[in-house]
Order: C-alpha cells, then sequence, then structure tokens
C-alpha cells in the first residue's frame, strides 16, 4: 500500500536517487545532475512537496514545484515536477502521488500548476491528462540536451496545465 505524505529532509537520499534515475532516462529533465539538498530545498515550495512510500516506508515518488514568478500577478501559479522510482513505475504511484500534489496545491491556495514534459514522455502526457491537466502548447527547441540519447539535439517541451476549481474562479469578465 502506498501511503503519500510530506516530504522530509530526511528523505532527501531516497529523493535524490528517484531523481538520478529521471536524469540518466533522459525524458524526464533537462538537469544533468541532481541539486544538494539545500540547492533543492531552496528552489522548491515547502508546500506542496510530498512522497510516496511503500509498506516498508521506502520512497518510491516524489512531487515538488517552484514559483514559476516572484511577480505578484503569478503567486498562485506553480510549476510541479513527479517522479516515480523506475522499479515502480505502472503501479498507480504516479496517479496517486499526482492527485495528492493537486489537492495540496488547492488547499494551499494555488489557481494553476504547470509542467513542461518531453513529447517522447506520452506516459507523463497522458498521467497529467487522467490528473485534469490540459496541453496549452507546445515550446520549440527549448534547450539543447546534454544527456543520453539526444544529447547534443534541442528538445520541445509541451506545456500542461491544470486550473483549480477551487481557487483563482471568482474572476469577473
Amino acid at each position: 500500500m502506498t501511503t503519500i505524505r510530506q516530504m522530509a529532509a530526511t528523505d532527501w537520499p531516497q529523493v535524490e536517487r528517484i531523481f538520478a534515475a529521471g536524469i540518466a532516462g533522459g525524458e524526464a529533465t533537462f538537469e544533468v545532475r541532481t541539486p544538494t539538498w539545500n540547492e533543492f530545498d531552496a528552489g522548491k515550495l515547502p508546500s506542496p512537496r510530498l512522497v510516496a512510500t511503500d509498506d516498508e516506508g521506502r520512497v518510491v515518488g516524489w512531487a515538488a514545484a517552484s514559483a514559476v514568478s516572484t511577480r505578484h500577478a503569478y503567486r498562485g501559479v506553480i510549476e510541479h515536477s513527479v517522479y516515480v522510482h523506475p522499479d515502480h513505475r505502472g503501479e498507480g504511484i504516479g496517479g496517486q502521488l499526482l492527485n495528492a500534489f493537486v489537492a495540496a496545491a488547492d488547499e494551499a491556495g494555488f489557481w494553476t500548476i504547470q509542467s513542461s514534459i518531453f513529447p517522447e514522455n506520452t506516459a507523463s502526457l497522458h498521467l497529467h491528462e487522467r490528473s485534469g491537466f490540459r496541453v496549452i502548447g507546445t515550446r520549440e527547441r527549448v534547450a539543447e540536451s546534454q544527456l543520453g540519447a539526444h544529447a547534443g539535439t534541442w528538445r520541445d517541451t509541451v506545456l500542461v496545465e491544470r486550473r483549480s476549481t477551487r481557487n483563482g474562479t471568482n474572476h469577473k469578465p
């Protein structure tokens, strides 16, 4: 049984291993190395920041977010990441983690959750679609990939977003 809970600093070694596996796979991120805990902690919002654990308490997935801008108008817009340990993909952990993340983001008052996903990462695109995200568009040639099969090639990303049904809905046309 999977348990979803707030990420703690003590989870970092397991979170970092999952992050490193995502980097090595070449379809999850432009990052070429994992950050230190201090870099990760400084770059991610304190909440929502979640881990999924198995029956033995091992971290099998994580989700965290960063603000998309320091401008006041974008204070309710975050960009998130979701990673699942390679040995646990296809078990529904990503969906549980993403749905819990969406609920926590709603609770924290965020009104838009975004992510940029490589178009080749169809599993992530389908996961996000099932969790209420929609495709906004494709950003072409965002950056040159430095690792794996795509090294030396410019990569596109698909921008997806989910608008809260709870926050940011009181606008007037």
